[in-house]
């Protein structure tokens, strides 16, 4: 049923379940008492549609973490949601069914960030208690502890072959390790504070990185060498992304807006309006088409990468959106 006309259709109370609605025009219709409960509604186009009592229904809540959560990932193949959190746990889920699946506990302090290797088997973590650790996803246990940060860490990612690790702290640092042996490849040093969050490009030849410093900075994964600073926020950077062709870098900050950069020239394209309150996480739709954003304000915005334009506001959070992301096939957040 995707990429329909039903403009001014009346349906009140139809019970749309599960639907695959993308794209789907319901400019002016009569949508009163219609479920949408875990229905595919990207670019679903609601304009003027009569909306009373609509239910959206979220794919429903993951309940176990004891404090605020900072990271949450998809894992590749989408079956599985690994968190990390305030309450010093990392906790692997079951998207189907919203149960946990494992606690995994060892840090001594806030769980600030967590990803999946590209083959789902590891997973990597990074705290404030400065440490990286290593994780086998089968058994739940502890595979590496990484020292060598002298503070916090705020952002960890694999490289796309899962070779390598990098990392980015408040000591104003971003680390690259290997993942087989856990020894320090390279210390890349430029950011005048704190480095917030970092990311390889999808071949694994750059990083990007944001810091407190309201900078945006381009390195070169393999020499460690930076490429470029990109200047344009006015407050400190907390989430940095390349798309997936790796032409385009999305950023938040805290100044409560989203740029995007071209990555050969450095200069910004758009500045994407609309969050009341400081952006704190951003992610590019598998396709490039979309980003998402999750802000203090308590909501998810998702906007068209082409026009810049906020396609949706997504309410529901009693509290500020501190990580977001897109399933791998980009239908689920």
């Amino acid at each position: 049923m995707s990429y329909q006309n039903w403009d001014k259709i009346n349906i009140s109370k139809a019970i749309l379940d599960h639907a695959f609605l993308e794209g789907t025009s319901f400019k002016e219709a009569i949508l009163d008492n219609v479920s949408f409960f875990r229905a595919c509604l990207n670019f679903t186009n609601f304009t003027n549609a009569s909306v009373n009592q609509i239910n959206f229904g979220e794919y429903g809540y993951l309940k176990g973490h004891s404090n605020s959560i900072r990271s949450v990932q998809f894992s590749p193949d989408g079956n599985r949601i690994v968190s990390g959190a305030d309450d010093r746990t990392i906790r692997l889920w079951d998207t189907s069914s919203g149960k946990q699946i494992q606690c995994l506990e060892g840090h001594s302090s806030y769980v600030t960030s967590v990803q999946f290797s590209p083959d789902g088997n590891r997973i990597v973590s990074g705290s404030e208690d400065k440490t990286i650790r290593l994780w086998d996803v089968s058994s739940g246990k502890q595979i590496q502890c990484l020292d060598g940060h002298s503070s916090g860490v705020n952002s960890v990612q694999f490289s796309p072959d899962g070779s390598r690790i990098v990392s980015g702290s408040f000591d104003k640092t971003i680390r690259l390790w290997d993942a087989s042996s856990g020894k320090q490849i390279q210390c890349l040093e430029g950011h005048s504070r704190g480095v917030n969050c970092v990311q390889f490009s999808l071949d694994g030849s750059r990083i990007v990185s944001g810091s407190w410093d309201n900078t945006i900075r381009l390195w070169d994964a393999l020499s460690g060498k930076q490429i470029q600073s990109l200047e344009g926020h006015s407050e400190h950077v907390t989430s940095v992304q390349f798309s997936p062709d790796g032409n385009i870098i999305v950023s938040g900050s805290y100044d409560k807006t989203i740029r995007m950069w071209n990555v050969s020239s450095g200069k910004q394209i758009q500045c994407l309006e609309g969050h009341s309150d400081c952006v704190k996480s951003v992610q590019f739709s598998p396709d490039g088409n979309r980003i998402v954003s999750g802000s203090a304000d308590e909501t998810i915005g998702l906007w068209d990468v082409s026009s810049g334009k906020q396609i949706q506001s997504l309410k529901g959070h009693l509290r500020g959106v501190d990580c977001v992301q897109f399933s791998p096939d980009g239908c689920r957040i």
